[in-house]
C-alpha cells in the first residue's frame, strides 16, 4: 500500500508514488523549525525554497500560532461580503500604508491565484465602468506562470500547464521575457538595450491587438518561471510609459515578490515602478494560513465606489479573520526583527556562494535578487550550449534533484524553459545556511558533469 492512496499530490505523475508500478514512498514532512524540516523518519532538510516561496519568517514561530488561536477563540470566521470584521479591517489598513504610492484598496482572497484572477476581473470591469468595453485583453510574458485559475491560467505561458485545459479564457497575449543569459546575440554585452526592446514588445503587441482591446499588462518584478529573470536597467521605466500612453493597466504580480523577498516590502518598491494594481500571497502569512490580497489604486478604485457600481466578485475565505490576525503578527515580527534588512545585508553574500560554483562545466547563468536567485544548467558554459532534448531533465530531475534532498537541500529543480535550480530561502537565514547550500550544490553538481 501506498502513503498516498487517498492523498492527490499536486502537480505530481502519481504513478511515480505507486509501489505497484515501481515507484518510490512520498517523503512525509512533519515539523519544522527555523530554515530547517524533518521528514517523518527524523531526518533534517535545509529548505531553501521556502516551502514555495512562502515561509519568510521560518518554522516553529510560536507568536504566529498563538495569533491563529486567539483569533479562532474570538472569532473563527465571518465573510466580508457586505459585512466586516476587526482583523480585516486592520491588515487592509497596514497594506495600504505598505504598499506603493495610492495602492490603498485591498480585496483578499485565499491565495495567489485568486488574486491574479480577481486583478484581471477588475481590469476588465474598471474599463467597462469608464466607458471603454471592448478593452478586456491582457498581455504576460513568455514562460511566465500567473497562477492555475481559469483565467489565471490563460495569462500563465507555460504550453504543458495549459494544454489539457484548453480553450481557456480568450484574450490573453504573450510577449518576451527578461532572460538576458537567452537575449539576441545582438544585446549581449548591451543589458540595457535589451531591457528597452523587451519592454518595446510590449508596446508592439499592444498596437497589433489594437490599444482600444488591451486591459492590462501582467509582468512579475523578477520573474519566476524560467528561473528567476530580474528585470533589465530602464525596463519598468519604459514599460510604465508604455502602459501610460496606451491607457493600459500595469499590474504587478507579486505573490512570490513581495513581502521581503527581494528585499523590499513590495518588488515594485526594489525597481521603482508605480503599479496600478498588485497582486500578493505567500508570505503575507508566511505559510501559517493561508491569504492573497490585491491591491488596488485608488485611480482604478475610483469607478467601482460610484452610484451603483459593484464588484460582483468574491472569495468564502478572502479576508479570513484568522489568516488576516496572522498576518497582522507576520507584519509585526518583520518589523521586529528587521528581516527585510537581513535580505539587503546579505544578499551580496548569497549570490556569491552560487557564483562561486560557476568553476563546474554545467553551471551557466546565476541570476535573480535578493533571496530569490538560480542556477541555469548548460551543457557548455563557455558556448551557453543546451542540454540535448531530454538531457536536461534526465540530469535535473532524473539526478540532481534526488540527489539534493538526499543531502537533505530543498531547493526547486525546474525544466518549464531551460533546466535550472531555484533558491528561496527564508529570510532568517544567513551565511551558515548559504555555506551549507554552496557545499552540497558542489558536491551534487561535480557528480552531475558525468552524467551527460
Amino acid at each position: 500500500m501506498s502513503n498516498t492512496d487517498h492523498l492527490w499530490l499536486h502537480f505530481s505523475k502519481m504513478s511515480a508514488f505507486d509501489p505497484a508500478a515501481g515507484g518510490t514512498e512520498v517523503r512525509v514532512m512533519e515539523r519544522g523549525e527555523g530554515p530547517y524540516v524533518y521528514d517523518t523518519d527524523g531526518k533534517r532538510y535545509l529548505d531553501a525554497l521556502s516551502g514555495l516561496f512562502v515561509v519568510q519568517a521560518g518554522y516553529g514561530r510560536k507568536e504566529l500560532a498563538a495569533a491563529a488561536a486567539e483569533q479562532a477563540e474570538k472569532l473563527a470566521f465571518f465573510p466580508v461580503w457586505g459585512y466586516a470584521h476587526p482583523p480585516a479591517i486592520e491588515l487592509a489598513d497596514r497594506l495600504a500604508e505598505l504598499a506603493p504610492g495610492e495602492n490603498n484598496k485591498v480585496f483578499f482572497s485565499s491565495g495567489g491565484g485568486e488574486a491574479v484572477e480577481t486583478a484581471w476581473k477588475i481590469a476588465k470591469q474598471y474599463f467597462k465602468l469608464r466607458g471603454k468595453p471592448s478593452k478586456h485583453k491582457v498581455i504576460s510574458r513568455a514562460t511566465a506562470y500567473h497562477g492555475t485559475t481559469a483565467g489565471a491560467l490563460s495569462i500563465t505561458s507555460v504550453p504543458g500547464f495549459k494544454k489539457d485545459f484548453e480553450p481557456l479564457v480568450p484574450g490573453a497575449v504573450k510577449v518576451p521575457n527578461t532572460n538576458f543569459y537567452r537575449a539576441p546575440e545582438y544585446f549581449a554585452d548591451d543589458e540595457k538595450a535589451f531591457g528597452r526592446w523587451a519592454a518595446d514588445q510590449v508596446d508592439w503587441a499592444i498596437r497589433t491587438e489594437g490599444p482600444d482591446t488591451v486591459a492590462a499588462v501582467f509582468v512579475e518584478p523578477v520573474q519566476n518561471a524560467g528561473g528567476c529573470f530580474p528585470p533589465p536597467p530602464g525596463y519598468f521605466d519604459r514599460l510604465a510609459e508604455i502602459c501610460r500612453e496606451h491607457d493600459v493597466l500595469l499590474v504587478s504580480d507579486e505573490v512570490i515578490c513581495a513581502y521581503g523577498r527581494l528585499g523590499t516590502m513590495f518588488g515594485a518598491q526594489k525597481y521603482g515602478y508605480q503599479p496600478d494594481i498588485i497582486t500578493t500571497a505567500k508570505g503575507l502569512t508566511s505559510g501559517y494560513a493561508p491569504a492573497g490580497a490585491t491591491i488596488v489604486s485608488e485611480r482604478v478604485y475610483q469607478p467601482f465606489g460610484e452610484g451603483d457600481a459593484m464588484f460582483a466578485h468574491g472569495y468564502t475565505f478572502g479576508g479570513h479573520p484568522v489568516s488576516s490576525a496572522v498576518a497582522l503578527a507576520n507584519l509585526d515580527l518583520f518589523e521586529r526583527e528587521d528581516l527585510l534588512g537581513n535580505v539587503l545585508r546579505n544578499e551580496n553574500a548569497f549570490r556569491q556562494s552560487l557564483e562561486r560554483l560557476k568553476d563546474i562545466p554545467i553551471v551557466g547563468d546565476v541570476r535573480g535578487d535578493g533571496y530569490f536567485l538560480a542556477i541555469e544548467l548548460v551543457r557548455d558554459q563557455a558556448t551557453k550550449e543546451q542540454f540535448a532534448p531530454g538531457d536536461g531533465t534526465r540530469i535535473l530531475k532524473g539526478f540532481i534533484a534526488p540527489a539534493l534532498m538526499e543531502a537533505g537541500l530543498y531547493c526547486r529543480a525546474d525544466d518549464r524553459g531551460d533546466p535550472v535550480l531555484q533558491f528561496s530561502p527564508p529570510l532568517v537565514c544567513g551565511e551558515e545556511e548559504f555555506d551549507f547550500i554552496e557545499r552540497t550544490l558542489r558536491e551534487v553538481l561535480t557528480k552531475a558533469v558525468s552524467k551527460i
